[in-house]
């Protein structure tokens, strides 16, 4: 990414950038205002607008690596997965960026240091059925998300957003041999969230997104994160009928992971599955 982008820059002689809203070592989110729609009198022109981050601004393949992020997101369909817009070229400046909804609301790791004690049921089990939602909507749709974990996630108004797909892939993607990332390039995985066997080397598929998932809903219930190889036992905010469910999704053995997002969502919804008995011996 240029040195001469910044807030106050103008990418595409229509986004005018105005704050950092978040960075990691593949990109720098920024919110922006629409100068075109705020000319055809937009009340809310707003947008977040994504460059790449200093890790791969140098690299030849940087710029198509985010439109491989952007091409992934966007084909995604579900009122829980974040919206993309446009994918577009400032010349001038030799940056590649696409623009999403502006989400409005808390990352879950805010929402985690605000709630020491963990969440009560009755709020977290709304979202975590949203997370589900959208996390089986997404395995369902062929797509791996890849970094499942709290900053990835918001909950406003209109409930939980899935955002940040830089370390997913799809399988079509896979099948037609389009550019991926190279992960010995980064080092991309949040020990608190990734299954051992991602950390270990292993290709992301649905089984790492669900344990990420259920770490990220084991913290909220009790307040903080799970240390790694720490005794397993059942935060008290969690009733003792989902407990079965979610300890299996937090197996560090991906051989005793055996249930899938949905399944994780039926369980927590207070369904019973067929598979399943839902209770705790």
């Amino acid at each position: 990414m240029s040195a001469r982008i910044g807030p106050s820059t103008l990418l595409a002689g229509r986004y005018q950038l105005e704050r950092v809203l978040g960075s990691g070592g593949m990109g720098v989110v920024y919110r922006a205002r629409d100068l075109l729609h705020e000319a055809f009198g937009e009340p809310d022109a707003r947008v977040a607008l994504k460059l790449l981050g200093e890790t791969l601004t140098e690299s030849c393949d940087g710029h198509v690596l985010l439109y491989s992020e952007f091409a992934l997101t966007r084909s995604l369909r579900h009122e829980h997965v974040v919206r993309l817009f446009t994918f577009e070229v400032d010349t001038a400046c030799q940056a590649a960026f696409f623009t999403m909804e502006l989400l409005q609301g808390l990352t879950l790791d805010r929402l985690l240091l605000e709630c020491p004690d963990g969440l009560p049921w009755h709020e977290l089990q709304p979202l975590a059925l949203q997370l589900l939602d959208a996390l089986a909507s997404v395995h369902q749709q062929g797509v791996v998300h890849g970094d499942v974990k709290p900053t990835n996630i918001m909950v406003g108004e209109q409930g939980v957003r899935l955002f940040d797909f830089g370390l997913g892939h799809a399988q079509a993607q896979q099948a037609a041999g389009l550019p991926g990332l190279n992960r010995s390039r980064l080092n991309a995985w949040t020990p608190a969230y990734a299954a051992p066997e991602l950390i270990a080397g292993a290709y992301p598929c649905a089984s790492t997104d669900l344990y990420g998932a259920a770490c990220v809903l084991f913290a909220l219930a009790r307040g903080r994160v799970r240390q790694l190889n720490e005794p397993l036992h059942r935060p008290r905010q969690l009733p003792r009928h989902c407990w079965p469910a979610l300890r299996s999704a937090l197996a560090t053995d991906p051989a005793y992971r055996t249930l899938s997002a949905a399944e994780l969502r039926e369980a927590l919804g207070g369904q019973r599955h067929r598979g399943w008995l839902w209770f705790e011996r």
